[in-house]
């Protein structure tokens, strides 16, 4: 028997896999390579490892992406195996050939094995011939409208890019077109396929661990549908509400799958299932998935640990554990939902969680990291594992909604909301949930108080002006003083809102509200604010950060920038302006785009690609374009001037009582 024992690992991704992979190689004794790229440098996961080596560089092409340079600091490091974690180079059989070639172990499946499975269409004609159930694939070019709705998708890759959903024949050429250009900036193969898009399925997977002895284990099911741009929000182990003869179907195939193509280490074979209850294989992820965790937690084991046992030689057992619970995770995004998913930069000031049985943070940041530009906007994986599912997902929403998140925007909110969902309390899944209830996930939450949040927050900040230190000041009622009271104005994130607070400063004791029934203050610190609302008695924790205030509370989180008394007229843009977002590079402009030429309201004119996804820059109006600034491969900052659109006032409609 083959063994090869693993005494230095280098892992060749960066964030939460490589500090998840870390903390294994600890409790293994085995010591611990990191590669970064320069805009990782003091990332978390280079603090973490035993020793780190620097790949020149930002952008993912010419760093995390460039194997040769992976191999080099591994040979360089004394390492002796690579672990290639999910995502950049993991399902690279060009990749896993040269570590093997260079003498190193490789912790990941046979060459052949992510060879066979890289494309999804070649994947598909094998699957056939292993008697595992798909969807016919639909010949763009023959289609008619009996086979709408029709679901574009990159042959190579994943992640949901160069995905599209077609319901019109008129829009498959443009689609087809956009859906290539994705594929081939993203993995840099353009080949497309289309297959007919199943209304309200559900995403289902199996986790499969097999080693070289003809042992295979299928690790029960994942249920994935919650998805915001076909990528998972929120996943559980098991997948809740099938039969027992579906969830064998299920992992018989996924057994088939693993079989066809001699597969060793740890998969995940993906399934689309109807909602009358009928399994297709979507594909194969020759590599550990993001949702690991949750089977972790659901079979006590740890899939990276048996990736290393399989990469040394070692046999698993001839079965599995007895699964036991459920367990929820939920993927924290620095992005805002409401504004089509935009990706949020900046300083991360906090990142604290609840520390409770049963919950699990998986994450590359810590308090006072920076979230930058070129990489997934994932901050960090929640994960709550209980003896039931309907306990798990109580303790993952309640954990979310105490979590201490300072920074930019995140979907936290969204999480929570989509946790306490009845659709999903009730397990009824499918992957259309956000295009159904996004709205209602975004608007504004009933039971939010934000004017007593910046009440609290303002408070908390004139005590610290006239106190200087931690010291509480208590007192019991208002009192009556002759000076008048001081304004503060504040904007809340991310709606924009701004909120105005009144109090008054005494000569002697706590600031106190001014014209505020119903509100008495008990407490001020510069840090915590305690107030009798209506009776109820309520903490408010504040964070000031420059002029942004963060207020946190037993069940809701607030973020406010504070404002000057007066606007500035220089903060004015031309009517019309196109402001990038968000940093980003511009990749594409719409054909025919130049000064000059008319454009449509709501348009796509420019594309911009931030953290892994494109985002459209959309006419505000029908118009004139006076200004282009843009051109592809251009990187430009937050509020960078793109374009500006001259409206048309012959372009607006005008009412029929006035025509």
């Amino acid at each position: 028997m083959r063994s090869d024992v693993i005494q230095t690992l280098l892992v060749a991704n960066r964030g939460e896999i490589a500090c998840r992979i870390f903390r294994t190689c600890r409790d293994l004794g085995i010591t611990t390579v990191a590669v970064y790229s320069d805009a990782d440098d003091g990332a978390l996961h280079v603090r973490e490892a035993d020793l780190a080596v620097r790949l020149p560089g930002a952008a993912p092409a010419d760093t995390y992406l460039r194997g040769d340079l992976v191999v080099a600091a591994a040979l360089a490091a004394g390492a002796d195996a690579v672990h290639p974690g999910y995502g950049f180079l993991s399902e690279n059989a060009a990749f896993a050939a040269s570590v093997q070639d260079a003498g190193l172990v490789w912790v990941g499946p046979p060459v052949k094995a992510i060879e066979l499975m890289a494309s999804k269409t070649r994947a598909k004609e094998l699957m056939a011939g292993a008697g595992v159930p798909l969807l016919a694939p639909v010949d763009p070019a023959t289609a008619a409208e009996d086979d709408l709705p029709l679901l574009l998708k990159a042959a190579a890759g994943g992640g949901g890019r160069g995905m599209r959903i077609v319901r019109e024949l008129g829009a498959l050429p443009g689609e087809l077109l956009a859906a290539a250009a994705e594929a081939a900036s993203a993995f840099g193969d353009g080949e497309v396929f289309a297959e007919p898009y199943v209304e309200r399925g559900r995403h289902v997977e199996v986790q499969v661990m097999a080693d070289e002895h003809d042992t295979v284990w299928a690790l029960g099911t994942r249920d994935c549908s919650l998805q915001r741009r076909h990528q998972k929000v929120i996943e559980e182990a098991p997948a809740p509400g099938l039969d027992d003869a579906l969830r064998t179907r299920l992992r018989d195939a996924a057994t088939a799958a693993a079989r066809a193509v001699g597969y060793r280490g740890a998969g995940t074979v993906e399934f689309l299932v109807s909602a009358d209850g009928r399994p297709y294989f979507l594909e194969m992820n020759t590599r550990l998935q993001v949702e690991h965790p949750v089977t972790e937690a659901v079979f006590g084991l740890d899939l990276v640990a048996l990736q290393l046992r399989v990469a040394e030689g070692g046999p698993l057992g001839a079965t599995p554990p007895s699964p036991s619970g459920h367990a929820v995770e939920a993927r924290l995004y620095a992005e805002d939902p409401a504004r089509d998913w935009q990706p949020q930069t900046g300083a991360l000031l906090a990142l604290d969680l609840p520390d409770v049985p049963g919950l699990r943070l998986d994450t590359g940041y810590t308090g006072g990291d920076t979230i930058g530009v070129h990489y997934d906007p994932m901050l960090a994986k929640v994960i709550a594992h209980a003896p039931t599912r309907a306990e798990a997902v109580r303790l993952l929403a309640r954990a979310l909604e105490r979590a201490r998140i300072h920074g930019p925007v995140t979907n936290r909110e969204l999480l929570v909301r989509s946790l306490r969902h009845p659709d999903f309390a009730a397990a009824r899944l499918d992957t259309g949930f956000y295009d159904r209830h996004l709205a209602a996930l975004t608007a504004p939450a009933a039971g939010r108080d934000p004017a007593r949040a910046a009440l609290a927050g303002a408070l908390a900040a004139a005590v610290t002006a006239t106190s200087g230190g931690p010291t509480p000041t208590r007192f019991g009622a208002w009192r009556n003083v002759p000076s008048g009271p001081q304004l503060k104005r504040y904007r809340s994130e991310p709606d924009g809102a701004e909120h105005e607070v009144a109090y008054r400063t005494p000569r002697t004791g706590a600031p106190e509200p001014h014209d505020a029934p119903g509100v008495r203050v008990l407490a001020v610190t510069p840090d915590r604010v305690t107030l009798e609302l209506d009776g109820v008695a309520r903490h408010f924790t504040v964070r000031a950060d420059g002029d942004r205030v963060f207020v946190d509370t037993d069940a809701a989180s607030y973020t406010f920038t504070a404002l000057p008394r007066f606007t500035d007229p220089a903060t004015h843009t031309e009517p019309g302006s196109l402001l990038a977002p968000m940093p980003g590079t511009v990749v594409r402009l719409a054909e025919g785009l130049a000064a000059g030429v008319p454009v449509e309201a709501g348009q796509p004119l420019i594309w911009l690609e931030a953290m892994k996804m494109e985002h459209r820059i959309l006419a505000p109006a029908s118009g004139l374009l006076t200004a282009l600034h843009a051109a592809p491969g251009h990187q430009v900052e937050v509020g960078a001037l793109l374009a500006v659109v001259q409206e048309d006032p012959a372009a607006i409609p005008v009412p029929e009582e006035t025509a």
